[in-house]
C-alpha cells in the first residue's frame, strides 16, 4: 500500500512538471519545478548534486593504526580501525571525526577523495561527546560550511557522507526523523536521528542538509541484526555540541566543562504516576549538592526541569547536554515542576574543579562526607559516605554524629566543615548507636 501510494504521487509530480520539462528545454534555461525541488534542465531530472558536490571533496577516510591492547609482532600487526571525518577548516587541515574511531589508536593516516593520504595528528578528543580533531598539513584542500542545528526541523532532509563497509566515498539520503535524542549512553547526548542509511565506516562523517552544509557528526546506529546493520535510525551528533567541542580541543586540547551540582533521571510513566502527573517528559530532580547552583536556586527533590535554556527537557540527557557545554559562569534559566506547580529559576553554571568543602543550606560536603546538624542540637550527622574514599576507608558510617574533630567541640556542620578544610589527618569522635568510638581520618 504504501509503494502504490508512492507510486501515484511520483506521477502526480511528473505529470504536473511534464510542461516545464519541455519549456525549460526550449530555452535552455535552468528552472525550478513547482515543488522548489532543485531541477536540472539540461538533463530533466530532479537533483540535490549541485549543492552536495562542492561538500564531498571535504569528506575523508579515517584510518587508525595501532588500537590492539594486547602485544603484536610484525607477522601479527595490529589491526587497522576505519571510519569516516570531514575537514572544517581547510586553511589549517582540520578534520572532525568520533572518538570512537581514533580512540587509543597510535598513528593515524587520512585518504582523500582525489586519492592523496596524509599522516595526521590527534589535537584531542571528548569520549563525552565522541568528538575528536585531527590536523593535516596540505594544500589544495575543500571544506564544508556548517549550520545551527537548532535551525533543524523534523522531515528535514539528511544526507549522510562516508566509507561505509569497505566502500568509497558513499552518499546516502533520507530525512531527519527526530531531534533531542539520548539515551544512547554517553555523557552528554542530544542526538539528530536521521534515517539515512548509516552502517560501520560512516562513524565521524557528516550528515549534511540539501544544500551540503554540515549539522551533524555521525556517530550510532540503532540495529536490531545481529550483524549491527542498519535499520533506519541513526544517531548524529549536532553541530551546537560540535562546535563547542572542537572549539576548546583546538584552544587547548582538552575539554573543561561546567556544572550545577544536581543529581538527575529521566521521568518515566511509573514515576509520573507516582508524582500524580499527567506528562512523562521531564528531568527529575533526586538530589541538590550542598553549596551547588542548584541548591542556591532552590531545586529540591522531587522538582521536574521540563525547560533549560528556553529548550524543552524530554529527559535528564537534555539537561545534561546543556550544562554540558555550557561554560562556568554562564546562566541557564530553568522551568520545574514542583507538586504540580510551575515556578521558575536561574541556574549559574559552576567549574567543575569544585572547592575542597562545600556548605549550603542544609548540608555541607567534604572529604566523601556529606553530613548535616544533629538533630539533637550539637554535633554533626554523617548522611553520606562516598564509596571508596577515604572517609570509607576509615570505617565511617552513615548515621554517625561528630561530637568532636582533632579535639575540638563540634557544635553543628560548619564547624566540621571548617576543621576539615586543610585536609590533614584528624581524629574524630562520632557517637554511634547511643557509644563514642573515635576514628581517624587520614589526610
Amino acid at each position: 500500500m504504501h509503494n502504490r501510494l508512492f507510486a501515484c504521487a511520483a506521477v502526480a509530480v511528473l505529470m504536473t512538471a511534464a510542461p516545464l520539462y519541455q519549456a525549460a528545454e526550449a530555452a535552455t534555461v535552468p528552472q525550478s519545478a513547482p515543488t522548489g525541488l532543485p531541477y536540472d534542465a539540461r538533463r530533466g531530472v530532479f537533483t540535490f548534486a549541485a549543492g552536495l558536490e562542492e561538500s564531498l571533496p571535504a569528506v575523508v577516510q579515517v584510518t587508525t593504526l595501532g588500537q590492539s591492547r594486547g602485544p603484536s609482532s610484525e607477522d601479527d600487526p595490529k589491526p587497522a580501525q576505519g571510519g569516516s571525518g570531514v575537514i572544517i577548516d581547510a586553511a589549517n587541515g582540520i578534520i572532525v571525526t568520533n572518538n570512537h574511531v581514533i580512540e587509543n589508536g597510535q598513528k593515524f593516516t587520512v585518504d582523500m577523495i582525489d586519492g592523496r593520504l596524509f599522516d595526521a595528528v590527534l589535537i584531542g578528543a571528548d569520549k563525552a561527546t565522541d568528538i575528536a580533531v585531527l590536523k593535516i598539513e596540505a594544500t589544495g584542500l575543500s571544506q564544508v560550511q556548517t549550520v545551527d542545528s537548532d535551525t533543524l526541523r523534523t522531515g528535514d532532509l539528511a544526507f549522510a557522507v562516508g566509507y561505509p563497509l569497505g566502500l568509497d566515498q558513499t552518499l546516502t539520503m533520507g530525512v531527519i526523523s527526530g531531534l533531542n535524542r539520548s539515551g544512547m549512553g554517553d555523557a552528554i547526548e542530544d542526538y539528530i536521528q536521521t534515517d539515512a542509511a548509516v552502517n560501520s565506516g560512516n562513524s565521524g562523517g557528516p550528515l549534511l542538509d540539501s544544500r551540503g552544509r554540515l549539522i551533524g557528526i555521525n556517530t550510532a546506529i540503532l540495529s536490531g541484526s545481529m550483524g549491527g546493520g542498519n535499520d533506519g535510525i541513526a544517531f548524529a551528533v549536532p553541530t551546537r555540541i560540535m562546535m563547542f567541542v572542537v572549539d576548546q580541543l583546538r584552544a587547548t586540547g582538552e575539554v573543561k566543562r561546567g556544572q550545577i551540582g544536581v543529581a538527575l533521571g529521566s521521568l518515566t510513566a511509573e514515576r509520573a504516576r507516582e508524582m500524580g502527573l499527567n506528562l512523562v517528559r521531564g528531568a527529575v530532580v533526586y538530589d541538590a549538592a550542598p553549596g551547588s547552583s542548584a541548591e542556591q536556586a532552590g531545586l529540591r527533590p522531587g522538582d521536574v526541569i521540563t525547560r533549560i535554556q528556553n529548550r524543552p527537557v524530554s529527559n535528564a540527557g537534555s539537561v545534561q547536554a546543556t550544562v554540558g557545554i555550557a561554560r562556568p559562569g554562564a546562566t541557564l534559566p530553568v522551568v520545574y515542576l514542583r507538586d504540580g506547580r510551575e515556578a521558575t529559576a536561574n541556574l549559574t553554571v559552576q567549574s567543575a574543579d569544585l572547592p575542597a568543602v562545600r556548605t549550603g543550606r542544609s548540608a555541607a560536603m567534604a572529604r566523601g562526607l556529606t553530613f548535616r546538624n544533629s538533630g539533637d542540637g550539637a554535633g554533626a550527622q554523617i548522611t553520606v559516605v562516598e564509596g571508596g574514599s577515604t572517609a570509607a576507608a576509615a570505617g565511617i558510617q552513615a548515621g554517625d554524629v561528630v561530637m568532636s574533630a582533632g579535639g575540638v567541640s563540634i557544635a553543628d556542620m560548619a564547624a566540621l566543615a571548617r576543621t576539615l578544610q586543610d585536609g590533614g589527618a584528624v581524629e574524630l569522635t562520632v557517637l554511634r548507636d547511643g557509644e563514642r568510638t573515635t576514628v581517624s581520618l587520614p589526610a
